[in-house]
């Protein structure tokens, strides 16, 4: 019997192992999404978006862990696994290197923006210029 590798279903499951599956078997445009990063409360205000794409040389502070609170600028994000490396986050082997820690990009909180990429630039553009003509600020809450 053939089974299917990947359902949208499988992500409103309640179910642990249901859910891994969901993330374990997810294409790459799906696990874009599970790579999103809340952003910091000043650029939240700005943009009137909760959460974006974490993207190599962000500015992020770590929330969870044990380098919590420390700054630092993403190095690398790995779509396929969902993780990312930071600056400053590293451990210190035995004979002296240094390794990243890999982190969940839900543990962090973006601090400044890379706005090199014109494509999402344009995106964060769009976003302000439809809250200046909708004339509301990026906290209220829609009605109803």
């Amino acid at each position: 019997m053939t089974h299917k590798k990947f359902s949208a279903s499988w992500k409103s499951s309640t179910q642990p192992r249901k859910q891994r599956k969901y993330r374990f078997n997810a294409p790459l445009h799906h696990r874009q999404k599970l790579v999103h990063t809340h952003l910091s409360p000043v650029l939240r205000k700005k943009y009137g978006v909760r959460n974006i794409q974490i993207r190599k040389d962000d500015k992020v502070k770590i929330l969870r862990g044990q380098f919590r609170g420390k700054e630092g600028k993403v190095e690398q994000v790995f779509l396929k696994k969902g993780y990312v490396h930071i600056t400053g986050a590293e451990i210190i082997k035995r004979d002296g290197g240094k390794v990243y820690t890999h982190l969940d990009p839900s543990n962090v909180m973006i601090l400044e923006l890379e706005l090199s990429d014109k494509i999402r630039k344009k995106k964060l553009e769009s976003k302000i210029a439809q809250l200046k003509t909708s004339g509301k600020t990026p906290t209220e809450k829609k009605e109803k």
